[in-house]
Parts: structure tokens; C-alpha cells; sequence
């Protein structure tokens, strides 16, 4: 009997995790689930058996990079190596920088930075000693340019995003492959009840994210047309810049 592929995925208790946790499952994916609620970690699991594969939970904050370096090997050890790993898990907070505080960015950084790269690092090891996996962050289209009120989210995105890039390319030569995820706006708590323009719901997010792991590409950003517009005030000028988003 062949082996089947394996996945793992932080925050994978909810919203994008979650969907992304059972597209995984869909294609033939185990599941290494990581999140801190255990109560909503064990629905994911539970949906992803009905699918007719194996899901391991793992309790772990990811601001704690002890505990998810701990959770990522003991994962890679109950399914037998981990073929892809997920950064998913994810915070933000909006606020006008003239009331930004440090308190306000330091969740954001240990979650969207220090946890993504304690998840990854974790797992970089034992791809490379197998001579197989793909390591998988969730960014977003803000990595292109900030945006007002998101700060400490922007700037988190951004650091995922040129870390990732440095990742792929020192790691070209090897079988480990790196994809770099920046999504626009997806239906989840983190959105709350807005839904702007272009919304994507997390379901049809997390297909899309599933054919670009498949697929091994660079990078997978949706939906086009924001994508595009982030790009574009990329490269504008500051002065112009500040202008049209203010």
C-alpha cells in the first residue's frame, strides 16, 4: 500500500485553515492540524476523517516557537514526514499610526512572524533529509504596499513575503519547494462583518491555494484585480502614493 501525502497546518481551526485543511484532505492529504483551541481543532479533524483521511491535532500557540517547533516535529513523526507545510495562522489589527502603540504590533509580529517562521524552519530539516516537501506561507496582497491602518499587518506580510523569496531561491537546488501565498480579502473572522469589493469566500480561497501547492508555483495571489491594483500602487511614486490611498 502506498503512502499517502501528508499536510500540515497552523490555525487550521478556522477560517482559511480550515478550509484549506479539507481541500488538502480532498486531494489525499493526511492532516497534521495546529491550533491553540482544542475543541474547534477536533471539528477540523473530525470533517477531515469523514473525508476518509487520517487528522492529527496539536494544541500550540504559535507565538510560542518552542511549542510549535515541538508540534511540527512530533507531526512529521506521527505521519511519517511531512510533504507540505502550512503557515497559515494569522492576526490583525487596524489602527491610525498616530495611536499606534508597540503593544499593538507585538501580537501581530510574534503570530505573523515569529510563528510562520518557527512553523517553517521547523519543518526545513527533515524536507531536506527526505529530498521531498514544499513549504507554504500565507501572506497577503498588503506584502505588495501597505495600507492604510494595517501597519503592523503590512509590515508582517511584507517580511513573510521577502522571506519567502529568500527561502526559494536558496533552497533552487534542492527538492524543497517554496510557495508564497498573498491573498486579498477572504470571508473570515478577521474580516468581521465587512465584505469589500472582490471578497473571496474560504473555500473557493483555499482550492486555489491547494492547485498552486500542487503546482509548486511561486507565488499564488487572488483575486486578480486587487492583486493587480497592489502592484500598481507598488510602483508609483510616494508623493502619489499618499495621495490616492489617504
Amino acid at each position: 500500500m502506498s503512502r499517502a501525502d501528508t499536510a500540515l497546518v497552523t490555525g487550521a481551526s478556522r477560517g482559511i485553515g480550515r478550509a484549506l485543511a479539507l481541500a488538502l484532505a480532498r486531494r489525499g492529504h493526511d492532516l497534521a492540524l495546529v491550533a491553540r483551541t482544542e475543541s474547534a481543532l477536533a471539528e477540523t479533524a473530525a470533517e477531515v476523517r469523514a473525508l476518509g483521511r487520517r487528522a492529527e491535532t496539536f494544541v500550540a500557540d504559535v507565538r510560542d516557537p518552542k511549542a510549535v517547533r515541538a508540534a511540527v516535529e512530533a507531526a512529521d513523526q506521527a505521519l511519517g514526514g511531512l510533504d507540505v507545510v502550512v503557515a497559515n495562522a494569522g492576526v490583525a489589527t487596524a489602527r491610525w499610526s498616530g495611536k499606534l502603540t508597540y503593544d499593538d504590533c507585538a501580537d501581530t509580529i510574534d503570530v505573523n512572524v515569529r510563528g510562520a517562521v518557527a512553523t517553517l524552519l521547523a519543518a526545513l530539516p527533515g524536507m531536506l533529509a527526505r529530498g521531498r516537501g514544499t513549504l507554504v506561507g500565507i501572506s497577503s496582497v498588503v506584502a505588495y504596499r501597505g495600507m492604510p491602518k494595517l501597519a503592523a499587518y503590512s509590515g508582517s506580510k511584507a517580511f513573510l513575503s521577502a522571506f519567502l523569496d529568500v527561502l526559494r531561491v536558496d533552497l533552487r537546488k534542492t527538492p524543497v519547494r517554496v510557495v508564497d501565498v498573498r491573498p486579498g480579502y477572504v470571508a473570515t473572522d478577521m474580516l468581521g462583518t465587512s465584505r469589500p469589493p472582490g471578497t473571496v469566500e474560504p473555500d473557493a480561497a483555499a482550492r486555489r491555494i491547494a492547485d498552486g501547492i500542487a503546482r509548486a508555483r511561486p507565488v499564488v495571489t487572488f483575486p486578480w484585480h486587487l492583486a493587480a491594483l497592489l502592484r500598481l500602487l507598488r510602483c508609483l511614486p510616494p508623493a502619489l502614493y499618499d495621495r490616492l490611498v489617504g
